[in-house]
């Protein structure tokens, strides 16, 4: 697949205009946000098992997370991460504004648009940072792994990045957002429940990031590997 692909390091590739970047990263940053915005609120039950229904899209955003680290490059999945960063805060901020907006007279929806929308401080601030960190975590990982397999098996890299990526996202979240309320036990049951299911959910979902890596290299006919990438989520485009 990859023999007729021209290699790139992590720095042409940071430099490289693309074909389909754009919109890989605008359906990375809308799952991402509806997923949070959607499915965060509501808990469901399916075959006996309590759990939030974000949990059902959410993982999308982890594999979009690996296509584009593993078509684009670090840098470029760098850009992704704090794109969708700064679209969480401003969901945070509007969702504020907007259920403290005071309701017009006769108008009943106020309570509904609070249970869903008003999310308390310590959940809002879970999900950005439980995000933030998991995300660079897991292209971090699978930048590293492409190169030490070079370039082959990526259902290793995809799940093994996962791992340790959804790892760092529920070792933050739960407890920031709900030790104190929750028992340390329910804390921990849940969090590792969560874990195991993001990563099923990405191993499950292995034949379709093949086909999305597949088609996308193909187009944009380039193979990038990160030999010489400032890891650091906070370098600048011309310094990757």
């Amino acid at each position: 697949m990859t023999t007729h692909l021209n290699t790139l390091d992590g720095q042409a590739s940071a430099r490289r205009h693309f074909r389909y970047f754009d919109y890989v990263m605008a359906a990375f940053v809308a799952i991402l946000l509806l997923s949070n915005l959607i499915g965060a609120a509501k808990l469901a039950t399916l075959g006996g098992y309590t759990f939030g229904a974000g949990i059902m899209f959410f993982p999308i955003s982890y594999v979009l997370g690996d296509v584009l680290t593993e078509v684009y490059g670090y840098a470029n999945a760098r850009r992704c991460v704090w794109a969708g960063f700064a679209a969480l805060l401003f969901m945070a901020f509007m969702s504020w504004v907007v259920v403290a907006l005071p309701p017009a007279a006769g108008w009943g929806g106020q309570a509904a648009y609070e249970s869903v929308f008003g999310s308390t401080w310590r959940i809002v601030a879970a999900s950005v940072i439980a995000f933030w960190a998991g995300e660079f975590v897991n292209s971090f990982v699978l930048a590293k792994m492409k190169i030490w397999t070079a370039g082959k098996m990526l259902w290793t890299r995809t799940i093994g990045s996962t791992v340790f990526g959804q790892a760092i996202d529920s070792l933050l979240f739960y407890p920031i957002a709900f030790l104190g309320t929750w028992t340390t036990q329910q804390v921990v049951t849940v969090m590792v429940t969560n874990w195991l299911l993001k990563v099923l959910w990405e191993a499950l979902l292995t034949p379709v990031t093949y086909a999305v890596v597949g088609w996308l290299k193909r187009r944009e006919g380039v193979e990038v590997f990160d030999q010489g990438t400032d890891f650091s989520p906070f370098a600048k485009a011309d310094a990757v």
